[in-house]
């Protein structure tokens, strides 16, 4: 492999795609065939927070985006603050002290390295692509090349799906797009954020606090913990959450 080849593979996978989201799925995929990583995604980053997973390789690696959203740390959050790649070779070296809490539930997850690249637009930061691997170690200086020229790329679609032309009906047309167009903007999060604050009377920023408590403190998400919300399945008490039915839990 070749950077020529690299970045005619690269090209490839965004030029023929059917849509914004189908083209960052594509380049996607074409990171984890030609830089021997486990998975890939994309994610839309404002105001310091990932808004959501614009693009991904696999369900594992929209996992990653949201877990990164839910603890509030993150390779990605720190390569679109810093505008630098983000390396993380050895998530269980003893040098790695960057994210503690999110990297022991990236461990969980089978993940041992994972790299972030920010997404940038006239040198504005809108993004990052990250990279894992289920094992440790670097990428190669041909990987980290390709890295960029992807997260690059990574640009365009997500420019096209931002831009007021955007036919959102023809983006919603792909296998799978409408639940990533749903997922891009974490509704879910928000619609069970003002459910709790209506429940609780807290502020909003001190419900999406406790949301993401809930959250870690379960293993799990801050959209899974929103569905539970929504589907009423977890009751919202000012001193105690639990869930209701056969598995109901004890106090968050």
């Amino acid at each position: 492999m070749n950077k020529q080849l690299i970045r005619q593979r690269l090209g490839a996978a965004v030029s023929d795609a059917s849509s914004p989201l189908a083209a960052a799925d594509r380049l996607c995929e074409a990171c984890v065939e030609l830089f021997a990583v486990d998975g890939a995604s994309v994610s839309f980053i404002d105001g310091g927070t990932t808004q959501g997973t614009f693009g991904s390789s696999d369900e594992l690696s929209r996992t990653l985006d949201e877990l990164q959203f839910t603890y509030g740390e993150g390779p990605c959050l720190d390569a679109f603050a810093e505008r630098r790649p983000i390396l993380a070779p050895d998530l269980e070296g003893p040098e790695e002290y960057r994210w503690p809490a999110l990297t022991e539930s990236l461990l969980d997850h089978g993940v041992r390295a994972i790299f972030a690249l920010p997404v940038s637009a006239a040198s504005t930061p809108i993004g990052a692509l990250d990279l894992y691997r289920r094992r440790r170690g670097p990428l190669d200086d041909l990987a980290m090349t390709g890295g960029v020229w992807a997260a690059g790329l990574a640009a365009l679609p997500l420019l096209d799906l931002m831009s007021s032309n955007t036919d959102w009906d023809k983006a919603a047309d792909g296998q799978g797009s409408w639940d990533q167009l749903e997922s891009l903007e974490r509704v879910e999060v928000y619609q069970a954020t003002g459910m709790i604050v209506a429940a609780l009377e807290v502020a909003p920023a001190d419900a999406l606090v406790r949301l993401r408590a809930h959250a870690i403190s379960r293993s799990l998400t801050a959209s899974q913990v929103a569905y539970q919300i929504l589907d009423k399945r977890l009751v919202l008490d000012d001193d105690d959450w639990y869930e209701t039915g056969d598995d109901q839990e004890g106090a968050a």
